[in-house]
């Protein structure tokens, strides 16, 4: 039996057509609900408290759960994506945190809330995983940064619009309304994502060469490139090819192996370094206005102009990414974070203030959406999925002392020694990943594949085609 095979090639040397813009509106809608419903929580508790439905150690209980939520479904939404494959997770955890969203407006009491937003965050962490993942599996990687880029914008629009629409909606419809409309966007947008097929790079890693090859054609086509002009190889030839990752399943400890080890732990620093980065320059700054001695209204409004950058951020990656590469361009935001961050503290003038954070907020979100978008391609296939959801999960744990963190920080440095320790992070995350080179290309990625316990993979030793 005939088959054409070796479908992560063939994706990456295709033009973009019909079929990856729609598959990037489709993750792109997904992120926007998700980042909306994650960032709900600021508006709709501040509306509970007057009226007595939470108290603040409540509210406290309900962010709590949101996280724990957010670290679960980011470890489930890897097993499963490379367990029963990358489009049932697709669609399971958009459907999973819709349908929560629903049934939450309907709460009686804030315990009732509390328990449903913890399962609505399990799908959420999923969907952070997955989006960035889809990413990885059909966009050709010439043109990754530019979709990453976009991937970014829908999550920042998220954010955005989240706080716009709670002020209109939540005075007239209560906090119930939020939870309406996050869950109703959810639900439309699995209702569209129905029909998007499985990905041929996980049906090839299992063995299952005929639907791989279905679906590479069908991509082929709506590409505009006619697949008889790729030679085709024989399901035998495929197994045998040194170049090509095999069909077993890895256990989780795979991540663990000496050949895989040094990427899990860079895929570690580099998660959580811009997670804390982000939750950082977007969940305290208008705290630490007001210790300067800033209205609460003054500082609200320094931070609304600041945190545009949030959604420039990624525009700026969608236009440089693919010149610079990848790697050079997490290495160049990573520096700019770090620069800016550090001198954020000694601004004095409100147009400094606004500019600078602006910046600040910019390369933090770049930062953000690079890495995240960037980490799935450190793992082959077969495990993929695994990778990026435990370094998420990783870096969801860790925000949940991040509090506790930048409270020691400021009462003991105040705000210079905050930042600046936020500076010195992406410093670090810069200088190791600059160092740390690693090669993500199809025949590095297959040592990998097999067995991984055997050969040492020779990380730092090349340069990744893809990471420029």
């Amino acid at each position: 039996m005939n088959t054409h095979v070796n479908a992560g090639l063939r994706l990456d040397s295709l033009p973009i057509g019909k079929f990856h813009r729609r598959l990037v509106l489709l993750v792109g809608l997904g992120m926007f609900w998700d980042a909306f419903d994650n960032k709900i929580s600021s508006a709709v508790l501040a509306s509970m408290l007057p009226t007595g439905f939470s108290t603040l150690e409540l509210n406290s209980f309900f962010l709590s759960a949101t996280f724990a939520g957010l670290a679960i479904g980011a470890a489930f939404a890897g097993w499963l994506s490379d367990r029963v494959g990358r489009g049932f997770a697709f669609q399971f955890n958009l459907a999973l945190f819709g349908v929560v969203c629903l049934v939450s407006a309907m709460s009686p009491s804030m315990e009732v809330l509390i328990a449903l937003r913890f399962v609505m965050s399990i799908g959420m962490g999923a969907e952070y995983v997955i989006c960035y993942g889809m990413i990885t599996e059909f966009i050709p990687r010439g043109h990754r940064g530019r979709y990453l880029g976009l991937l970014g914008l829908f999550g920042g629009l998220g954010v955005s619009l989240s706080s716009l629409i709670g002020w209109l909606v939540i005075p007239a419809w209560s906090w119930q309304g939020m939870f309406v409309i996050g869950g109703v966007g959810a639900l439309i947008t699995w209702w569209l994502r129905r029909g998007m097929p499985e990905s041929p790079r996980w049906l090839e890693s299992r063995g299952r060469y005929d639907e791989a090859e279905a679906v590479m054609q069908m991509i082929e086509r709506e590409s505009g490139v006619d697949s008889q002009k790729v030679i085709p190889t024989s399901a035998a030839q495929h197994e045998a090819g040194g170049a090509n990752e095999k069909a077993d399943w890895m256990p989780i400890t795979v991540l663990f192996s000496r050949p895989v080890i040094q990427r899990t732990l860079l895929a570690l620093i580099l998660t959580v370094i811009c997670l804390f980065g982000s939750y950082f320059v977007t969940g305290w700054m208008p705290t630490f206005f007001v210790e300067q001695g800033m209205t609460v209204s003054k500082s609200l409004g320094f931070n609304a102009a600041i945190m545009s950058g949030y959604v420039a951020g990624p525009l700026l990656c969608m236009f440089v990414t693919d010149r610079l590469g990848r790697r050079r361009s997490i290495v160049m935001f990573g520096t700019l974070a770090a620069i800016f961050a550090g001198i954020f503290p000694f601004m004095k003038e409100p147009a400094l203030i606004i500019a600078v954070g602006f910046i600040l907020v910019a390369m933090a979100a770049s930062f953000l959406t690079l890495c995240l978008g960037t980490v799935p391609e450190f793992f082959p296939t077969a495990f993929r999925f695994r990778g990026g959801g435990f370094a998420q999960t990783v870096g969801r744990i860790c925000l949940i002392a991040s509090p506790f963190i930048v409270l020691w920080l400021f009462s003991n440095y105040g705000i210079i020694g905050v930042i600046l320790a936020v500076s010195g992070m992406y410093v670090a995350a810069t200088l190791i990943y600059a160092l740390g080179r690693v090669d993500t290309s199809h025949e590095a990625l297959a040592q990998l594949a097999p067995h991984g316990d055997t050969d040492d993979l020779p990380v730092g030793a090349r340069q990744s085609s893809s990471q420029g």
